[in-house]
């Protein structure tokens, strides 16, 4: 991997990463950009204990623009984009319109292919290992940064989870503080430690993989090195977790094996979701969460590194809303059961 470290005309970071280690990034941004201007503000709920972004600058952020003013597409043809290359691997920018900034936190935009096109599922191996390097460069390089404490890459896909830019892409936020999710994820770990001696991940991975082994259970796809299966408790329609069998804090702990069988586990995993509703069905809309561990909460090292896939699709034509029980009161309510979403995510394998 070649990494290339340029600036925007506003002075916002760009980072492209390549797989040849021959390739040349030196084109200059020309768009004629003012300088960010962001009202990022973190206010915390004393109710609820959690916390609120205020980001009123975001209401001007780039909507659903045709194919041909898409921003996230190389510079080419006389038209000035994000990237000013006229090609590109991997390139990742802080945003333009960030959630977080500042004291409260940084946003990046990671584009995984130069082709409008394409999705995820479409990239080759050898590009999929390379958005991972990416990643988790971007994991390790924010977690230098004073007020980051935790590290948050994701892909939202369709139009269905809110996406504005149709091309494929992902971001990464760092907040400056421990996310509600993850503070609850570590509570329970400890709450688990505390009572059996042992790890609550590796304790659900052992349960998932043992019941497979026994000819049943939720477990989707196996490889030497990752295992991804529908919790016992899944909240969405199809959800699928993925784990990497040997135990990591976050990106940066994953060995050589590990990285290189990811892309194959992955890019099928994506594959199956697509063939979910059958043949002639439109893509899944899905949101793809890899969970790190804080970098300096107490309890990081019971925390295990794990990406959380799933779809508000719940069948054909029909979405999965959050109604009142689980925007209300965040008690979800599932229609399809996780054993029978399993069993659906096993037939539609690729053969």
């Amino acid at each position: 991997m070649k990494k290339t470290v340029t600036k925007l005309a506003d002075g916002r970071a760009l980072v492209y990463y390549d797989s040849g280690d021959d390739v040349v990034r030196d084109a200059p941004d020309r768009r004629p950009l003012d300088p960010i201007s962001t009202t990022s503000e973190i206010r915390h709920d004393a109710l609820l204990g959690d916390a609120v972004a205020i980001a009123s600058h975001r209401q001007g952020r780039t909507y659903h623009p045709p194919a041909d003013e898409c921003p996230l597409c190389p510079s080419r043809d006389g038209r000035l984009s994000e990237i000013p290359d006229a090609d590109y691997d991997v390139a990742v920018f802080e945003n333009r319109f960030p959630s977080l900034a500042g004291d409260a936190g940084r946003c990046e935009v990671i584009c995984f292919s130069s082709d409008h096109d394409a999705s995820f599922a479409d990239l080759t191996e050898e590009q999929a290992g390379l958005v991972l390097e990416a990643w988790t460069d971007r994991t390790a390089e924010l977690a230098d940064l004073p007020e980051v404490e935790q590290v948050f890459p994701f892909e939202n896909r369709g139009a269905e989870i809110g996406v504005t830019l149709g091309h494929p892409h992902g971001q990464i936020y760092a907040y400056p503080f421990v996310t509600p999710r993850s503070a609850l994820m570590l509570r329970n770990a400890a709450a688990h430690r505390a009572e059996t001696g042992r790890n609550l991940f590796d304790d659900i991975l052992a349960r998932e993989t043992a019941a497979a082994e026994d000819g049943g259970g939720r477990v989707v796809l196996e490889g030497e090195h990752w295992v991804a299966f529908v919790p016992y408790a899944a909240h969405w329609p199809y959800e699928v977790h993925l784990y990497p069998k040997r135990r990591v804090a976050d990106l940066r702990g994953l060995d050589d094996a590990a990285r290189t069988e990811f892309p194959q586990i992955y890019l099928e995993l994506l594959k199956r979701f697509d063939r979910i509703f059958g043949e002639g069905e439109p893509l899944t809309p899905y949101i793809a969460a890899w969970h790190q561990a804080p970098f300096r909460a107490a309890g990081r090292e019971d925390f295990a590194l794990h990406l959380e896939l799933f779809t508000i699709r719940r069948t054909s034509g029909k979405l999965k809303f959050l109604a009142g029980s689980e925007s209300g009161m965040s008690v979800f309510i599932n229609d399809v059961p996780p054993e029978a979403a399993a069993e659906r995510l096993r037939e539609v394998a690729s053969t």
